[in-house]
């Protein structure tokens, strides 16, 4: 008998084709061995992850998790235009739908959000009794009402922990009603419970969006240009894409956010498809791929000049557009690498006054960490330690690239752990730190301090990230975060410590950290 090395064994799970005929995918540690406890240096996790070492580890203690439906599908399948969604699942797994209606109504019609934009969402309001007899009834109930309130083309079925738990026959629901109604039923298994990564809520979106919506197609538009975004980019991102690809006639058929449902349907058209975060992406591309036979590639994100430039040749090449994308890499270096030296040598002359480059922490989400680094790098700041929501093999080769760009550092992967944040922030302290909004802590100290990205709704200006925009943005947005420290010095004057001496006093900020695998 021949034996398959860890290794061997991923790489064939993550080759394997994606199968259409099941109700949805593998999840994330199936399909790419992710986990989201690690603390070491980046190449120990790659070496592990070449070794087929790697493992995931309970938490003896936690503050926090991602969720799979809230803290992605709630968001972003509400946006859709054109449809409505459907949240199989107790009332309250439906309240984080409620602050996005409003974030999205400060972008101003007038920067492309739809006039008539609205939330189209309904809960079947599980309840005990629910439970314990199933709620394929009330499931089918509310389909019909959503027909008859909404008229959409698409209804979105979101499962829950309850539903999960229960195991509630949502494709048998689903099979006796939709004869019955135009609107085309997409259930997305979402449940909170079946995977410790919020990126399984991500590939559930894309299955299922590849199994109902995706249509074969009907012609081949060489100028269409499929870009997924993730919830921490901006508005302001959104634009820039769209400009960069309709200075060379291009088009971005940008989803999931204020998408139409056609659109969906005609990613199967598409001359490439791009990623803005490449494990985001992912199952998405390798679909459209398998099926309809639309190239894509995973890296780089256009996050910094270099990664922009790199980002954009690589679609030239899938449009035939190279030369045309040569000239505008040129007519854009004009405008923007001076602005991008003038920060950069302003980042230099305090690097000069302290006797060392800047020192900064940052990072979130697996493209954040690829994309990041080498934009600070780019700055002229160092980056001793960066953190990431989780990790998995899906970018096991490009994390390597990154390492031999900007040398070796300490990575954190964790999702949501505030207080692992801040001990790191405390034992490394660097000159400016970055947290996600959704996460908080490291933000009670005197040195700068500010958030990561700004929230995908988000129309100023400074929030831009991506793009040759998003360089100059954000890089001077880092400026002024790291001058600017009267907030945290009244923060620090004014406010009790969150966590007590005894946590930072300990070596490890894995301390709770169990050492059984699972």
């Amino acid at each position: 008998m021949v034996y398959k090395t860890r290794e061997e064994a991923d790489n064939e799970l993550y080759e394997k084709k994606i199968d259409l005929s099941q109700d949805t995918c593998p999840n994330r540690e199936q399909r790419a061995n992710g986990i989201n406890i690690f603390y070491g240096k980046a190449s120990e996790l790659v070496d592990q992850a070449k070794s087929g070492c790697l493992k995931n580890h309970e938490r003896g203690f936690a503050q926090s998790s991602g969720c799979t439906l809230n803290f992605y599908l709630s968001v972003r399948v509400g946006t859709i235009r054109d449809s409505a969604t459907i949240f199989h699942a107790p009332v309250g797994c439906s309240s984080s739908a409620l602050g996005y209606r409003e974030l999205f109504r400060g972008v101003p019609v007038e920067m492309g959000r739809p006039a008539n934009y609205d939330l189209h969402w309904m809960t079947t309001n599980l309840r005990d009794k629910d439970v314990v007899y199933g709620a394929g009834d009330k499931l089918k109930k509310t389909i019909y009402e959503a027909q008859r309130r909404y008229d959409p083309k698409a209804i979105f079925i979101l499962t829950s922990c309850t539903t999960g738990i229960i195991g509630e026959d949502i494709e048998g629901a689903v099979a006796d009603v939709q004869p019955h109604i135009d609107a085309t039923i997409v259930p997305i298994h979402c449940e909170g419970v079946r995977s410790r990564l919020v990126q399984t809520g991500y590939d559930a979106f894309w299955h299922a969006v590849l199994k109902y919506l995706v249509k074969k197609p009907a012609k081949k538009q060489e100028d269409l240009v499929n870009v997924a975004s993730m919830l921490s980019y901006t508005w302001q991102d959104r634009l820039e894409i769209k400009r960069l690809l309709g200075k060379v006639g291009l088009r971005a058929n940008l989803i999931p956010e204020f998408a139409s449902v056609e659109q969906f349907q005609q990613l199967s058209e598409a001359a490439v498809t791009a990623p803005l975060c490449p494990t985001y992406t992912d199952y998405l591309s390798r679909g459209l791929q398998q099926e309809y036979g639309v190239p894509y590639f995973m890296y780089p994100s256009p996050m910094g000049v270099a990664n922009t430039d790199a980002w954009l040749r690589q679609i030239g090449t899938h449009t035939g557009k190279v030369d045309e994308i040569e000239n505008l890499i040129e007519e854009e270096h004009k405008t923007w690498i001076p602005k991008l030296q003038a920060i950069r040598s302003e980042f230099d002359r305090i690097a000069a006054e302290k006797g060392n480059k800047v020192r900064v922490l940052g990072s979130l989400g697996q493209g954040r960490l690829l994309a990041q680094l080498p934009f600070f790098d780019e700055l002229g700041l160092s980056s001793p330690a960066a953190m990431s929501q989780d990790y998995d093999n899906l970018i096991l080769e490009d994390l390597e690239e990154v390492i031999g760009k900007v040398g070796d550092f300490d990575l954190l992967v964790n999702t949501f752990q505030a207080a692992e944040q801040s001990h790191i922030t405390q034992q490394l302290d660097p000159d400016l730190t970055l947290s996600c909004p959704f996460q908080g802590g490291a933000y009670k100290r005197i040195k700068g301090s500010t958030r990561i990205h700004a929230l995908r709704g988000d129309p100023h200006p400074w929030s831009a990230q991506s793009g040759y925009t998003g360089a100059i943005a954000f890089g001077n947005f880092l400026l002024q975060s790291l001058k600017s420290t009267s907030f945290q010095k009244n923060l620090k004057a004014k406010t009790k410590d969150s966590y007590r001496e005894w946590w930072f006093k300990q070596t490890n900020p894995l301390y709770y950290m169990k050492p059984e695998s699972i």
